[in-house]
């Protein structure tokens, strides 16, 4: 089963984070993928820009409307994320755990219903 680990960052905390913490935080990524890599369960992740470089489309009564991000009305916003295949949700919840950002934010666990 695959899923999609979400890495929810509010930048209030990352801004109060000193050197050392951010260097853990990327030294706990490289292990992380490091680990998922060496045991099956990585399929890929990526990293988001910034939400004040991303955009919002709507619909509304057939009209489209595109705002300048950030694109939801939130503290957190979605930083990046990994997608894994691993034999259960306990299994998904287990390495999300074991991402660094989960020591300061808030790690979802999202499992995959469909994709191609």
């Amino acid at each position: 089963m695959k899923y999609l680990l979400l890495i929810h960052m509010n930048p209030d905390v990352w801004s109060t984070l000193t050197q050392a913490d951010v260097d853990e935080v990327m030294a706990g990524h490289e292990r992380f993928i490091t680990t998922i890599t060496e045991s099956g369960e990585m399929v890929s992740t990526h990293a988001l820009a910034d939400p004040k470089d991303s955009a919002v489309v709507r619909i509304r009564a057939g009209a489209e409307t595109v705002t300048d991000g950030p694109y939801v009305e939130a503290k957190e916003f979605l930083a990046g994320f990994y997608l894994v295949e691993c034999e259960s949700k306990e299994r998904a919840v287990e390495l999300a755990a074991m991402i660094p950002d989960a020591k300061w934010n808030a790690i979802e666990v999202r499992p995959i219903v469909f994709s191609q």
